[in-house]
């Protein structure tokens, strides 16, 4: 998934950044709420990670300008307040969901992937196509039983593929939402991570491409 993490606090948004990029999420920063509309206007993000107190534009104006402008994005606003009435407000602006500061990591990865799933089509915990089987919370994918040792970008395109339930993907959309806005979008990193990734699949071939369209799961 791809997310922006919207935090004026450049250590925290760092470390949160980084946390999330283990995770195996495309992480992109912004300081500041004027940063992060105009991000959110070119790139395509599953979830907003957004602190409500920024400087230039306010925190509430921007999760307002994204529930206005129709985006997809899911809002997981976070605030220094977690009282009834700070959280009741932040939801009318049209955020999703709400986090107090401090939060536990955990429980900040467990709900950006909820907000994911939300901003996708309904699809099941756990991805499974004959003998491959993906677990996303698990961080886990296995072919006929054997674990399948994939990097983080190798788990998302698999994850991305399987998810399509065998329509084609692009490489536009794949580069889009497994990669972060520091990806070059004229190089061969898709079709690199696409050809490792069908090394460690194994035999026969489960990824097919499709000529000037993209990739599928067979």
């Amino acid at each position: 998934m791809r997310v922006l993490v919207v935090e004026d606090h450049e250590e925290l948004a760092e470390t949160v950044a980084s946390g999330l990029r283990r995770e195996g999420m495309a992480v992109d920063l912004a300081l500041d709420g004027g940063t992060a509309l105009e991000r959110a206007e070119v790139n395509g993000y599953d979830v907003v990670v957004l602190d409500r107190d920024l400087p230039g534009v306010h925190g509430d104006q921007v999760c307002r300008t994204l529930a206005r402008g129709g985006s997809r994005a899911r809002v997981l606003m976070l605030t220094a307040s977690g009282a009834v009435a700070d959280r009741v407000a932040g939801l009318g602006l049209g955020a999703d969901d709400y986090l107090a500061k401090p939060f536990a990591f955990a429980e900040l990865v467990a709900r950006i992937r909820a907000l994911a799933r939300r901003a996708q089509p309904a699809l099941p915990p756990v991805l499974v196509r004959g003998e491959l089987r993906v677990d996303p919370a698990r961080r886990e994918a296995t072919r006929a039983g054997s674990r399948l040792p994939l990097s983080p970008k190798e788990f998302a395109v698999l994850e991305l593929l399987l998810g399509a339930q065998g329509a084609v993907v692009s490489s536009e959309e794949l580069l889009e939402r497994g990669w972060d806005e520091a990806a070059d979008p004229f190089s061969q990193t898709v079709k690199v991570t696409v050809s490792r990734l069908r090394r460690k699949l194994g035999m026969p071939p489960l990824i097919e491409t499709v000529d000037r369209a993209g990739y599928r799961i067979r």
